[in-house]
């Protein structure tokens, strides 16, 4: 394969990995090494297997902070995991039902409606259903904050491999 073809396949890579962090039914941080890889082995870069490197670091750290933030908000909250993964589902569910919306709309009334379940109370529910997505909003951010900058590396690696 031709770098210029390589190139367009990491892109791709790289662009379905971002909106992945973002849209839970697609691969996230783990799509975007994978792109790394790909531009590592296939790429006759130089550059390749550094880029690599950096955007393995990034990545990890990306996905190892928002996981450690999330849980560490979650808990401070006393919220458990399950209403989440119940609002995960939901907004999986709704995103086939609803294409355009379903996926937030999903997963915001499964989220809420698992706390509500959970804590009897309105109000209360409410208030740990905001917090709960405040804490996976703040853990999405960074770790997409971390994959844009590991895409970046890779991008600068792709352009001066194919200059």
């Amino acid at each position: 394969m031709t770098p210029a073809l390589i190139a367009v396949l990491v892109a791709l890579l790289a662009l379905v990995g971002l909106c992945g962090i973002v849209i839970p039914a697609l691969p996230g941080s783990l799509t975007v090494g994978l792109g790394a890889l790909v531009w590592a082995i296939w790429g006759n870069s130089s550059w390749g297997w550094i880029a690599f490197g950096v955007a393995i670091v990034l990545l990890a750290i990306g996905m190892g902070s928002s996981a450690l933030l999330t849980k560490r908000n979650l808990d401070s909250r006393q919220i458990p995991q399950w209403p989440v993964i119940v609002g995960l589902v939901c907004g999986l569910v709704g995103a086939f039902v609803l294409p355009a919306l379903g996926l937030p709309i999903g997963f915001v009334l499964g989220l809420f409606c698992s706390e509500l379940y959970r804590v009897r109370n309105v109000s209360q529910a409410v208030s740990t259903s905001v917090a709960a997505m405040k804490a996976i909003g703040t853990g999405m951010l960074i770790e997409l904050a971390c994959a844009m900058t590991a895409t970046a590396v890779l991008g600068a690696s792709v352009i001066s491999g194919l200059l």
